[in-house]
């Protein structure tokens, strides 16, 4: 039963025209999945609507081709194709009785167009804005011509949003894109009327929400994302110009490191302040995200005036049920996100996305996976898995959920493996919802027996006559440095100086006071170690082939925060390097351009380099299987150490899989293919 202090989240909101069922709101965000997997994308966007979330947005999507972002696989709003595709999810989402909201996106100096080859159209002539490419070409000066087009360009993409079945249609006017330069004194230097004062200044985003309005009319609303920030009291200004044009307001920040950041830095509802200064200054609908997962923090920002509807993108994603759960009074249910960006990570990488919560996310077409629905297995099996860290907990969960007798086996007391060790760093502490939530779903199974403190040998599996065996013991940090930049380690490499990362890893004390930790991993690991040894006294160096620490980062829209981290708590940061040797109290390090060599005195070196799978047991049972057992199988960090994301879905894919012949050609590789135009 749903408790009565979240009834205000199921109250339904007039959006202009148009009404949504509830005040969960699925903002724009990035699928990986855009124009090239229109499929894919309608099938995930309808869980959502089928999760209960009143209304499901796109992703950035462009008007025309001069707002060309290819690499990354946008939506695209050009012609009668774009119309049919987004129908596909129009049509799923509303299946479920949600709104389908569309974001209109004019790139602006973001882009250099690399598929259309047009040119971009920027405010001034200059180099792509976007720091995160170092494109060559440059945007072209628009003029007034320019803005004639743009404005009817993004008229006849909202008439395209209607016939593809659109019932919100966005003005995207933050983030950086053509609409927001024109609303920054900085960036626009213009001396006409869409120039120099504010009210010049907001004047095309005005334009243009009246031209979408008029274009829609009565059919759908608009909306239009703007940024709001207390450090900035002009955007407050700029807003009043503005707040009553709109049906709807969607309100971010500046710093996307903070709208969007991992949670090792930005927590729950930390947009809340700038959003609710810019509530009083309006009387239309405002939504604005915060990473909110917890029921009583969504219905307080509701109550307490701070917004009206509750926007997600990551936990949308973490659980697209979330609605729904929330609303049957099932909240422990909640698949928490935990703040990784993992999901963020894949759309800059051209694939759709992903998440270390739920392992369905992005697989709903591809494989016809659910997110709640795992099915019944047809000939329920007895099956030990050995390991409980985030590949045994999934496999267990969902081999009980399809009906399976499972026995999961832990070596250690505490279950959750790599998840419960990593947790205890610096920032990491919500990252341990990937085991509580696991441990409380297999707590509801009862063809789950669970032993901890249970070391399996051959002979105990053996002897327990199951039929299959799914081995997730794991990977360790290697001492050999072998890695990427590295075929053979260090040369010369004193065992004397060399300290393994699982010591930190398991809290024990290290008796070097200066240690380098070598960083070939570029993820999170080389930053979060630095902190926790900086933090329990140790001189800390970082040393990095790559030409920032924690490289990967960038991907996860963690790299500059890591980076203020390590420099704030006097971690020594040294890029560019390859640590070649040690030995003597030094490390000899080697330019990874130059050839050059240096060396820095320390008294312990961690290398992170390469992790290895834990294998003994799967070994000795691949020489002694038995014809009772059917199957024998690695799974997560024991098959190919990677991510936790990838240790959960190898064990939900492990489950799924069991007993069925799979062919992965016709499953694990379905792809989209477009119609041939002859």
């Amino acid at each position: 039963m749903r408790d009565p202090a979240h009834d205000i989240l199921f109250q339904p909101i007039q959006i202009g025209p148009v009404t949504a069922k509830n005040r969960f709101y699925q903002v724009p965000h990035c699928t990986g999945m855009g124009w090239r997997r229109p499929s894919a994308l309608a099938a995930m966007r309808g869980i959502k609507a089928e999760g209960g979330w009143g209304v499901v947005n796109t992703e950035y999507c462009s008007i025309h081709p001069s707002s060309d972002n290819e690499g990354h696989a946008n939506a695209t709003l050009w012609g009668k194709e774009d119309i049919d595709a987004h129908r596909l999810m129009t049509e799923a989402v509303h299946e479920h009785g949600a709104l389908a909201g569309v974001e209109l996106w004019v790139g602006g100096g973001m882009t250099v167009n690399l598929a259309s080859r047009m040119p971009a159209l920027g405010l001034r002539n200059r180099p792509q804005t976007d720091s995160s490419a170092f494109h060559p070409g440059q945007t072209r000066r628009i003029d007034k011509q320019d803005i004639r087009n743009i404005r009817k360009w993004h008229r006849d993409a909202a008439l395209r949003a209607l016939e593809a079945g659109f019932d919100i249609v966005y003005v995207y006017a933050t983030h950086g894109y053509l609409l927001s330069d024109f609303l920054n004194a900085d960036t626009n230097t213009r001396s006409d009327e869409y120039g120099g004062s504010l009210q010049n200044r907001v004047r095309l985003v005005a334009e243009i929400i009246e031209d979408t309005k008029d274009a829609v009319g009565d059919r759908a609303a608009v909306a239009t994302r703007f940024t709001v920030d207390l450090e900035d009291p002009e955007t407050y200004d700029a807003f009043s110009l503005l707040s009553g044009l709109p049906d709807l307001w969607d309100l971010t920040v500046h710093d996307y490191g903070v709208e969007m950041g991992a949670s090792r830095f930005v927590k729950e509802a930390a947009l809340a302040n700038s959003v609710a200064r810019a509530k009083t200054l309006t009387d239309k609908p405002v939504v604005a995200v915060g990473r909110y997962s917890s029921p009583d923090t969504m219905a307080r920002v509701i109550r307490d005036g701070t917004q009206d509807l509750i926007g997600a993108a990551r936990p949308s994603i973490a659980d697209p049920f979330l609605p729904e759960k929330i609303a049957q009074g099932r909240s422990d249910d909640i698949r928490e996100c935990i703040g990784c960006n993992i999901c963020y990570a894949q759309d800059s990488l051209g694939v759709p996305i992903r998440c270390t919560q739920n392992p369905t996310m992005g697989e709903e077409w591809r494989l016809g996976w659910h997110p709640e629905k795992t099915g019944q297995s047809d000939r329920p099996e007895k099956v030990l898995v050995v390991g409980g860290g985030p590949a045994g907990l999934e496999a267990a969960r969902v081999l009980g959920a399809r009906g399976h007798s499972v026995i999961l086996a832990e070596a250690n007391r505490q279950l959750g493996g790599r998840v419960t060790r990593e947790s205890r760093l610096p920032g990491l502490s919500e990252w341990a919802r990937v085991r509580d939530w696991r441990i409380g779903q297999i707590a509801k199974l009862d063809n789950i027996a669970v032993y901890p403190e249970s070391r399996m040998r051959v002979d105990d599996v053996i002897a327990l006559e199951v039929d299959h065996v799914l081995i997730a013991t794991g990977a360790r940090w290697a001492s050999d440095a072998i890695g990427r930049h590295s075929d053979f380690g260090f040369e010369p490499a004193d065992p004397n100086m060399i300290v393994n990362a699982e010591t930190v890893l398991d809290g024990t004390h290290i008796g070097a006071q200066s240690v380098v930790i070598y960083d070939d991993d570029h993820y999170y690991m080389g930053s979060v170690l630095a902190l926790e040894l900086r933090g329990r006294g140790h001189d800390v160096t970082l040393v990095t082939p790559a030409g920032r620490a924690c490289a990967w980062g960038a991907h996860t829209s963690e790299q500059m925060q890591s980076n203020a981290a390590l420099i704030n708590a006097g971690v020594k940061i040294v890029t560019n390097q390859q640590v070649a040797g040690v030995g003597n109290g030094q490390v000899r390090l080697c330019c990874v351009f130059s050839g050059q060599t240096d060396m820095i005195a320390c008294d312990g070196v961690i290398p992170l380099t390469r992790r290895l799978p834990v294998t003994d047991l799967y070994s000795d049972l691949a020489d002694r299987q038995t014809p009772k057992m059917k199957s024998l199988l690695r799974i997560g960090d024991a098959d190919a150490a990677s991510t936790i994301a990838a240790a959960v879905y190898s064990g939900y894919r492990a489950a799924m899989d069991l007993g069925r012949n799979i062919d992965p050609a016709q499953t694990h590789g379905r792809r989209e293919h477009p119609t041939l135009l002859r």
